[in-house]
């Protein structure tokens, strides 16, 4: 096999490393952003300490709000084997809070991007006058 392509092999095979990598990343901030809310809603910590513990959490779906019946009242739980090894359980009260709360936080992050796209639409380039083929960051 040519040099070169071995190359363009590598270059692939990290570029896809990288790539993997960087969702798994955004996988983990989306959780910890999750359970922040959770936490701020009122949900409950459990720590899954002992090995069985920690083998009936990863049984359970994850990373997902699941409702759950338990002595005629509907709980709400979070279970994290992965990033925490944690359960949030939380009361319906807890989850209209997480509800409120995350509501919220989508609405303030609309407000940046379109504040953000505000300021943007502003700028006026053209009067600054030609910036060739490469554009105004060169």
């Amino acid at each position: 096999m040519p040099i070169t392509k071995k190359a363009v092999y590598v270059v692939a095979l990290l570029a896809s490393i990288a790539l993997l990598a960087s969702c798994a990343a955004i996988q983990n901030q989306n959780a910890v952003d999750m359970e922040r809310l959770l936490a701020a809603s009122g949900f409950k910590m459990k720590f899954a300490e002992t090995p069985e513990k920690l083998a009936a959490l990863e049984g359970l779906p994850q990373r997902k709000l699941v409702p759950q019946q338990h002595e005629g009242k509907v709980y709400f739980y979070y279970a994290d084997a992965d990033l925490c090894k944690c359960l949030y359980v939380g009361s319906e009260k807890s989850y209209q809070k997480f509800q409120n709360l995350a509501a919220r936080q989508k609405m303030a992050q609309d407000y940046r991007w379109a504040a953000q796209t505000n300021m943007d639409a502003r700028m006026n380039f053209g009067m600054w006058g030609p910036w060739g083929p490469w554009g105004p960051w060169y």
